[in-house]
């Protein structure tokens, strides 16, 4: 049985939520027009990256962001995997994905493990420390924020735990299109697993965003590939995929962790 994922490649205006959110909701709805089963927002969709002023535009405990998640979720039947947002919590403002089931039930919340120092994250947000794991339908995925896809252990530790699609939400520059492109495939290709990668389009006042959403198999093929404008980037997959690449190849039976743990013991000792 396939299913059919729907990137929504927005354009953020900078730290305007009420836009933006009205401007995700009409994307939204002609996502779900065109049939889609699981739709993705990139990342802090509501405000950008207007860091200096997210204690003004953060999003209380994601309330916001959940109840509107889970009000279109429900509204169009679809599993609503909602960006992240900037969510204020009495410890400071986590850069946080909000997962939605087609029932607007809360079913996943991942908080950005790895800040990105060049664009300041380290300065205005906190990191998480929980796993970005959630099941829907019974589809084991996982979510992960941007910088996180240049930590192959963290997604590998994913994998590991089950996931069959990987979500990632991002907003990533221009000037490093390539690494995008790159590390996305190489993590399809080493875990064995989609990656659904959705990321920004435009510019705020200090970065062009590469756009360039993708679709990938665990072949580490693209299936659909957007190009730097705003717009919905759309394609069907086959979780049964994910079982027969890991059978024809498999990585997952032939680790060897054990050895990897002693190796290092063995090189920490003598350097």
């Amino acid at each position: 049985m396939t299913i059919r994922i729907a990137c929504l490649q927005l354009d953020i205006a900078f730290g305007d939520p009420a836009k933006n959110e009205q401007q995700a909701e009409q994307a939204v709805e002609s996502a779900a027009k065109d049939g889609a089963d699981i739709i993705v927002l990139p990342e802090l969709w509501t405000t950008g990256y207007d860091l200096t002023r997210l204690d003004e535009i953060a999003d209380k405990g994601a309330e916001r962001a959940k109840a509107l998640a889970s009000r279109l979720a429900q509204t169009y039947g679809v599993h609503f995997v909602a960006g992240s947002v900037a969510k204020k919590t009495a410890a400071g403002v986590t850069n946080t994905m909000i997962v939605a089931d087609r029932h607007g039930q809360i079913v996943g919340e991942y908080s950005k493990l790895h800040l990105f120092q060049l664009m300041d994250e380290h300065l205005y947000l906190q990191p998480g420390n929980e796993p970005g794991l959630f099941s829907l339908d019974g589809l084991p995925c996982a979510g992960v924020i941007c910088y996180d896809i240049r930590f192959p252990e963290w997604i590998r530790a994913h994998a590991l735990a089950g996931t069959e699609v990987l979500f990632v939400v991002a907003e990533w520059p221009l000037p490093r299109l390539h690494h995008w492109r790159t590390l996305l495939m190489a993590r399809a290709i080493e875990n064995q697993c989609y990656v659904v990668a959705c990321n920004r389009a435009g510019r705020d006042p200090n970065n062009v965003f590469a756009g360039h959403s993708l679709i990938i198999d665990p072949w580490g093929e693209i299936i659909a590939e957007a190009d730097e404008k705003p717009g919905i980037l759309s394609a069907d997959i086959d979780p049964s995929l994910v079982a027969d690449v890991r059978a024809r190849i498999p990585v997952f039976a032939d680790r060897r962790p054990h050895d990897y743990e002693e190796a290092a013991k063995k090189f920490f000792k003598t350097y």
